[in-house]
Formats: C-alpha cells, sequence, structure tokens
C-alpha cells in the first residue's frame, strides 16, 4: 500500500458520508492530478513535526523489496549544507525514517512500540550531493532481510538501502534494529521511565567553528581540556535532535557527535564520505558521555576517524568517519 493509498482510503472524522464524500473525492484528485506529492504520516517515521518528515511515499515491489520516495530541502535548520553540498547526515536521517516506515506499513508493527538501532552503514557520493535549484527527489530501493519474528509480530530486521537522485547513485546505505512492544519496553527501562526527569546540567559548546557549525545551539561537543576527548552535550530543547521527548540519547545525535569530532580532528573542509556505526547499550541523559576520537592510517584520498562514546566507564557506541583528505 502506498501513502497515496493510504489517504484515499481514510475517511475524515465525522458522519459517513462526508467520509464518502472525503474519498471519492480524494481518489477523483488523485485521478486528475497524479502527480501530486505529500510526506508520508509522521508517526511512521516517528517525528512530531511534519516539517522534519522526508519520504512522501512508498510501495511494495516483492515479498521484501520496496520503493521509497523522498525529497531533501535545499536548506534546513540542522542539516545544513557542507561545501554546497546537502548534509550527509540528511541521508542517515533518511535511511532511518525508511526502516522505520517500512516496519509500521508493511510488517504491521503498530504504534508505540519502540526501536533500538543496532547498527547504521552510509556511503555518499558527494558529486550528486551538490544543492540544486530545487529540493533533491530521491527514489529508495530497499532490501529487507534477516526477518525476526515473534507469534507472527516482527520484532526485528536489517535492510539495504540505494538512494537515487534524477537516475544517479547519492548514497547506500544499511542498518538494523529490533522494535518492542510497550509493556516490554517499560520493563526493561522501568528505572529510567520513572526518574525521566534527570538530566545532566548543560554543558558549554566547544567553538563551532572547530567542529563544521556556526551556531553554538548545534554543537553537540563541550571541551574537557585534552585533545581529541569530548563531553557529549546534551541540549533536550534542540528542536530537531530532540524533536519529541526520549528517555535516552537519540542516535542520530551520537553520529552527529562522530561527525563533529571528525571535524575536529581533520579540519573543517573535510566532507563525510562514510560512516559505520554501532550501538551497544542505551546512551543516558543522566550520566556524562566522553567521546574521543581517533586518527586513523590516511589514504591518498581519504582520511578516517574513530569515534567512540563511554558512558559509566562502558561503550555506548563506535562508529568510523571516513572523510576527503585535506590537501598537503
Amino acid at each position: 500500500m502506498s501513502a497515496n493509498t493510504l489517504s484515499a482510503e481514510r475517511g475524515t472524522p465525522g458522519a459517513q458520508h462526508g467520509e464518502t464524500d472525503y474519498r471519492v473525492a480524494t481518489r477523483s484528485a488523485a485521478l486528475r492530478y497524479p502527480s501530486l506529492t505529500t510526506t508520508v504520516p509522521k508517526e511512521f517515521v516517528h517525528r512530531a513535526s511534519v516539517a522534519e518528515v522526508m519520504l512522501t511515499d512508498w510501495e511494495r515491489r516483492e515479498d521484501h523489496q520496496f520503493a521509497v520516495t523522498a525529497q531533501w530541502p535545499r536548506s534546513h535548520s540542522f542539516f545544513t549544507a557542507v561545501n554546497g553540498r546537502h548534509d550527509p547526515l540528511i541521508a542517515a536521517e533518511t535511511l532511518r525514517q525508511a526502516g522505520a516506515l517500512l516496519a509500521h506499513a508493511e510488517y504491521g508493527v503498530p504504534l508505540g512500540h519502540h526501536f533500538l538501532m543496532w547498527d547504521l552503514s552510509l556511503t555518499v557520493c558527494p558529486e550528486h550531493f551538490l544543492v540544486g535549484s530545487a529540493p533533491a527527489a530521491l527514489d529508495i530501493e530497499v532490501v529487507c532481510s534477516d526477518i525476526k519474528m515473534r507469534r507472527e509480530n516482527l520484532t526485528g530486521m536489517r535492510y539495504r538501502t540505494v538512494m537515487r537522485r534524477a537516475g544517479h547513485v547519492v548514497a547506500t546505505g544499511s542498518a538494523s534494529f529490533t522494535c518492542m512492544a510497550p509493556k516490554v519496553y517499560q520493563r526493561l527501562r522501568a528505572d529510567r521511565l520513572n526518574d525521566a526527569g534527570a538530566q545532566l546540567p548543560l554543558t558549554a559548546p566547544t567553538a563551532p567553528q572547530n567542529v563544521g557549525r556556526v551556531s553554538p545551539t548545534d554543537v553537540v561537543l563541550s571541551p574537557v581540556g585534552q585533545p581529541g576527548r569530548w563531553q557529549l552535550r546534551v541540549d533536550t530543547r534542540h528542536p530537531v535532535l530532540f524533536e519529541h521527548p526520549v528517555d535516552h540519547i537519540p542516535g542520530m545525535m551520537l553520529l552527529e557527535a562522530a561527525r563533529q569530532a571528525t571535524v575536529a580532528t581533520l579540519g573543517e573542509g573535510s566532507m563525510p564520505l562514510s560512516v559505520t556505526a554501532e550501538f551497544s547499550r542505551y546512551a543516558e541523559l543522566d550520566a556524562p558521555c566522553l567521546i574521543e576520537a581517533r586518527r586513523l592510517p590516511r589514504t591518498e584520498h581519504e582520511e578516517a576517524v574513530e569515534v567512540t562514546g563511554h558512558q559509566d566507564g562502558e561503550l555506548a557506541f563506535r562508529s568510523t568517519v571516513t572523510a576527503t583528505a585535506s590537501a598537503g
């Protein structure tokens, strides 16, 4: 079922004939205006704001193969352009949203279930990332595998994506997640949920220009007086990283920390070409998270940085970011 089909079959609240009129009018409009575009329901991609929904439609092609469409704005409040190109992390967010969408819309995971991302990898093609004179329209192939079911309910899967823009591959990626019912999540996270208001005082940001940012509000690293080390700066008021209330640090914030640590290590001109990340535990809001960056051996055209996050002495996530090599 596609988003357009979903819209056509869904009536508005009210009298029955009103619902019928709405459905007939919607089908008629779809036939007369086949190129109309809308976003998918924000609930399917775990967003509170329609403005943060990147996906516009989906369709099942085979049993576990899907076609998804998306759109990237020319400008975004947080996913800002890098050297005239779309932010690579907007592709990571699009990848994340695709998995949530298909889990709910095609595999029947009820809304309100909780998702835990275990890993994510992404490679971008910067020559096709240029910001153009219109928003970037994307066609995304998604193949789902390692599908885990329990009593006919999806509990987890892996999926691979190929994102194309005007026929050109702009990014490839994969991710895996598990999902759990609210009662299971409440048992797993009982201590944190009962004390959900606890969090650390907001720490001072490192200089924005050192991590590829303009606004201090978007900086997620705080200096600790040691080279290659920072404390994760957790601002739960951030309108994109904390787009809705959560009881732990979102994975997208950890990816942003990896990107900022990479820029701080390699220099502002570096553009991430690929990122791999593994998430080994929940990163909590009420304990400091130490971010460390280690420069890896350089090749002729690329440099790489390994970034880790530790909390209470335990590894929370590990990421490797590959970027364009600086001159010299």
